[in-house]
């Protein structure tokens, strides 16, 4: 099977995520122009350089951690966990501007170093970002989307001790969980490691 712009009937669920799967869960904290925090999960997420260290993330729709992001030019991500998947899933109901996703979520802001975002306490790493880009996509044909991308640079990296183990961040110890198509959500549970050849 293949198709390009039209889906065929046999898929009545675009399952363009499903493909593109597992993705991490980039769950944002920002502050809005009044100081108060907001916090969202963005499946459209990951890490894209390192050295300096970058991420991005990317909203259907001009979404308010965008336009923190971007007015504010910060931003922090926590790393979301199966022990706060139902916190990271309070989380992502659409709410007016203003209202505060981490009280609702009963979670506790964590002190940031170098930046005025807020973070997720509770979670096992985050990461204080500056704001380096912010801008809505465009298409192949130039038109734009209603798709918006953020760029932000790592300034400040949080990291709770019990996860540190011989030098390294132990992920499969944080259990992250990552986003796959339709509803569906996964656990990193083990890691393997496979040698480069060159290594």
């Amino acid at each position: 099977m293949h198709y390009g712009d039209t889906r065929p009937d046999i898929l009545p669920f675009d399952p363009f995520k499903a493909i593109i799967a597992p993705r991490p869960i980039g769950w944002i904290g920002t502050l809005n122009a009044n100081g108060v925090p907001n916090l969202g999960p963005y499946s459209y997420f990951n890490a894209i350089g390192n050295n300096p260290n970058l991420i991005c993330f990317s909203s259907d729709g001009l979404k308010h951690s965008f336009v923190n992001a971007r007015d504010q030019g910060e931003f922090t991500f926590s790393l979301a966990t199966e022990a706060l998947a139902e916190a990271m899933n309070i989380s992502s109901e659409a709410m007016e501007d203003g209202a505060n996703e981490f009280a609702k979520a009963g979670l506790t802001i964590g002190k940031s170093i170098e930046t005025t975002a807020p973070f997720v306490a509770e979670s096992p790493a985050a990461l204080e970002c500056v704001t380096i880009s912010a801008e809505e996509l465009k298409d192949r044909h130039g038109a734009a989307t209603g798709r918006y991308l953020v760029i932000g640079q790592v300034v400040q990296t949080h990291i709770r001790d019990e996860f540190i183990v011989n030098g390294r961040f132990d992920t499969a110890a944080a259990l992250p969980i990552a986003r796959m198509g339709y509803r569906d959500y996964a656990t990193v549970t083990e890691a393997w490691e496979l040698t480069r050849p060159d290594d």
